[in-house]
């Protein structure tokens, strides 16, 4: 089985109270429809098709098909459609926002902003599907080959199975879809089942376009019935996945010979020397560790401070996490919305009475109301609690206090993960220092790890993937490259 509802969950196996919770695959697999709800309120948003393994297989017949027609469409027709796509959405946002809002996690605020990115990222898809060019190749430069010319260029993979998560259930479906359309290729997609409905809408956009039938393929379901069914089957040529390590992990021994990208979170910490500007710090490291409520692959979980500031700003950060207003997503004045269900309410709710259990100091917050779970800050954590270990997901910071920065490197490495790092300095000698020292696919400089724009590559190190997304980047994964060589003296 692919996912379950409690995949961050299984992860977590020194809780036996999480270890207990039942997961009915049989149930899933039976029922036509799934009911997505409100995880404020439990209350229905709407229902998609229940897919069946056999109904994937027939969808990935289509897809084939559609992979054929999308490698003969031209630059511009990719270029028309995206920009199309990017303009009807730019003009329905609010309706998109709202939807983000009401299935998933995100406050209204947060939604917003989650829309105007997938705009910006199908634009920048449309601007890279005129720039898949090549080189020449000066096959002279080998004794004999004295009278060859020649030159490579990029080709579509053929069929995309783009997997995405429930925290950000637009922008990363475009982070998958946009490139792989703008590549040439044909796309099954796969949102999670917990927020599939903003996606099915976006599909719908691509669908009033000229785009063949075949080339996007929406595919709803779980992914515990139908996950193994579309990363095992050789037709498929890509497997672009954001989600869980354990989830990845399986991925890589199913999916056979078939190129691989997948982003599976972070434990990411950030490292605040005694000269960084202390407002950009507090407002990067708040904003960094509770928005979406924590459940963000670049969550600020780790705090390294530097002894002189560290009581200053353990004091503020604590005191900005107390008045974090959570309620209503669709309130304008709500900062703050709800874990995506109860179990993973739970599993944060777990971890810090297993960290508390093991001598953490509790600062703030650490209490569970339902699907909503308070900002929480910790202190004087082990090293080795699990909590310090694993990726929380969830509104829980970890603050530590350094006085070396060697030692502050040490510990921000000492992860099975690696995806982006924040360091605060105004010392240039410090922060390229830092830096590079960063087990990390990204460092930020004067802001928090979690910091990105729509076109930089993006990616990780040891547990955090393989690959890098970022528009360009994710083309560069979805194409292959193909050399031709000319012998002009048999021509002569």
């Amino acid at each position: 089985m692919l996912f379950t509802t409690f995949e961050e969950i299984l992860i977590m196996s020194r809780i036996q109270s999480v270890m207990d919770l039942p997961i009915n695959t049989d149930t899933e697999s039976s029922q036509p429809q799934i009911e997505v709800l409100n995880p404020q309120d439990g209350s229905l948003v709407g229902v998609v098709k229940n897919n069946s393994a056999v109904q994937v297989k027939s969808i990935i017949e289509t897809a084939v098909l559609g992979a054929e027609q999308a490698r003969n469409l031209s630059a511009n027709e990719r270029m028309s459609v995206l920009t199309e796509v990017a303009d009807n959405l730019h003009n329905q946002k609010e309706l998109f926002a709202q939807m983000i809002a009401r299935e998933g996690i995100k406050t209204i605020t947060e939604a917003r902003k989650e829309v105007g990115r997938c705009v910006n990222t199908l634009r920048i898809s449309a601007e890279e599907a005129c720039r898949l060019t090549g080189e020449t190749i000066p096959f002279d430069q080998a004794v004999g080959s004295e009278n060859r010319f020649g030159y490579f260029r990029k080709i579509p993979l053929g069929v995309i199975a783009a997997i995405t998560p429930f925290n950000d259930p637009l922008n990363l479906v475009a982070h998958k879809i946009g490139p792989a359309i703008a590549a040439g290729n044909s796309v099954i997609l796969l949102p999670h089942h917990e927020t599939p409905l903003v996606a099915k809408m976006l599909v719908e956009l691509f669908k009033k376009t000229c785009l063949p039938d075949g080339i996007l393929n929406l595919v709803t379901g779980y992914g515990a019935v139908i996950g193994d069914t579309i990363i095992s089957d050789p037709r498929i040529n890509m497997i672009s996945f954001t989600g869980g390590k354990n989830v990845g992990e399986r991925i890589l021994k199913l999916a056979g010979l078939k190129k691989i990208s997948m982003e599976l979170g972070s434990n990411c910490p950030v490292i605040i020397m005694n000269d960084a500007n202390f407002d950009t710090a507090i407002d990067s490291c708040v904003s960094g560790a509770f928005s979406a409520a924590g459940q963000n692959c670049l969550h600020v979980q780790r705090i390294f401070i530097q002894d002189e500031i560290y009581d200053k700003f353990a004091r503020e950060f604590t005191t900005r996490a107390r008045s974090i207003r959570s309620g209503d997503k669709l309130a304008e004045s709500t900062q703050m919305g709800p874990m995506i269900n109860s179990a993973a309410a739970f599993k944060v709710e777990s971890l810090v009475n297993d960290a508390i259990a093991h001598k953490a100091t509790l600062l703030c917050g650490g209490t569970r109301d339902q699907n909503f779970f308070k900002p929480t800050v910790l202190a004087d954590v082990n090293h080795d609690c699990l909590i310090a270990k694993e990726e929380i997901f969830g509104p829980v910071t970890i603050l530590y206090r350094f006085s070396d920065k060697k030692e502050a490197i040490t510990q921000a490495n000492n992860v099975g993960f690696g995806l982006q790092a924040g360091i605060f300095t105004t010392n240039l000698e410090s922060a390229f220092e830092l830096a590079d020292a960063m087990e990390c696919g990204g460092v930020i400089i004067n802001d928090s790890s979690d910091y990105r724009i729509d076109a930089m590559p993006f990616g990780g190190v040891k547990g955090s993937g393989v690959g890098r997304e970022g528009v360009k980047n994710a083309i560069s994964e979805m194409t292959d490259i193909k050399t031709y060589c000319f012998n002009l003296a048999k021509s002569l």
